[in-house]
């Protein structure tokens, strides 16, 4: 498995970054009360469709890393990424196995047999239906918030994730409470965000979308 797959994994997951950053945020009043309703908003979300935008910082480049595409999502636990700016490249996680594919070569991986993937698919899914918040085994989790968003940062509490991830952060839109964006800090200071824009709820997605060909 190389590290550039790993990082593609680790990273795939704001309604405009910059205006999220502008409020200042203070610790969540009622931790209880977000934490039921974005579990009945998990539990009523069978699909998502978005656009995304991803923005990838390297302290080494002098300039951001651009990317875009669109995302999907269906339970249980099938989505794909697909990647049309600046390059194209497609991930789909479904039944257990995580495809790959770009210009130049298609790759089948089975999570099963891979440890790392299990928990990079487990990480995936959580952000996008909330469940990670339930893993406050494997994670530090502080809830803040302001008038537009709720923010958690995890802070994983295992050696080997912190030396790929130091902080995750993600930000809650208050209206519907669907994940507007995700920031995730690796160790270094190198940092990837990502914004959702255009969300569609359960709309129909054909499983085929989930499909490797």
């Amino acid at each position: 498995m190389n590290r550039y797959l790993i990082s593609v994994v680790c990273f795939i997951l704001f309604n405009q970054p910059s205006i999220i950053a502008q409020e200042a945020i203070e610790p969540l009043k009622d931790v209880v009360s977000f934490k039921e309703k974005l579990a009945k908003m998990a539990e009523s979300t069978t699909t998502i469709s978005c656009d995304f935008v991803q923005e990838k910082n390297l302290v080494v480049l002098s300039q951001k890393i651009i990317s875009k595409g669109r995302f999907y999502f269906k339970k249980e636990n099938n989505i794909r990424w697909e990647y049309t700016s600046p390059y194209k490249y497609l991930i789909i996680i479904s039944n257990n196995q995580l495809f790959t594919s770009d210009d130049k070569s298609q790759n089948r991986y089975d999570l099963k047999s891979n440890k790392m993937l299990q928990e990079m698919n487990g990480f995936i899914s959580g952000c996008v239906q909330g469940d990670i918040l339930k893993n406050d085994k494997d994670y530090i989790i502080g809830y803040f918030e302001n008038s537009k968003f709720y923010y958690v940062k995890l802070t994983p509490r295992a050696d080997k994730m912190r030396q790929m991830l130091t902080e995750v952060q993600i930000w809650f839109d208050r209206n519907d409470l669907t994940v507007s964006g995700l920031k995730m800090v690796e160790s270094g200071e190198d940092y990837t965000k990502i914004s959702f824009v255009n969300k569609k709820l359960n709309i129909d997605i054909p499983l085929e979308k989930f499909s490797f060909k």
